[in-house]
């Protein structure tokens, strides 16, 4: 069962995002993310990223294009029974031109010797409002 410090863990290391890809610290990007993450930007056309060096690479390709801000708020965890968390959260990018952007980021999460850590990040843009 997931402890308040865990919840907390978990929150804060996908909380960090944000700060840590707004200001280019790539180098920061291990305390949140395994090494050996699957980021997958399917739905925004750039593929499965493997690693974190294929996230920063695929970020610097981006150039002007990446969002001057991303904001991350509505964060839910549900423990799986192997252990690891799904965790579903929304997020805002605000993009030079001032069009935001919103969708979903789903993440595994796992514990392992540095704290809880990403494994695999889904990407799924939100662009069609709700339809009654």
């Amino acid at each position: 069962m997931l402890t308040t410090e865990d919840r907390f863990a978990i929150e804060d290391a996908i909380n960090l995002h944000g700060h840590l890809t707004d200001r280019g610290d790539f180098a920061g990007l291990p305390a949140l993310f395994t090494e050996d993450v699957t980021y997958d930007v399917t739905a925004l056309g750039g593929g499965v990223l493997a690693g974190l060096a294929g996230a920063r690479d695929a970020a610097l390709a981006l150039g002007d294009a990446n969002p001057l801000a991303h904001h991350v708020t509505n964060i839910v965890l549900e423990e799986a029974p192997d252990g690891t968390v799904r965790a579903l959260s929304k997020y805002l990018g605000v993009m030079t031109d001032g069009s935001v952007a919103s969708g979903t980021y789903e993440d595994t999460v796992t514990l392992g010797d540095h704290g809880w850590r990403i494994t695999h990040r889904v990407i799924r843009p939100r662009r069609v409002p709700l339809q009654p």
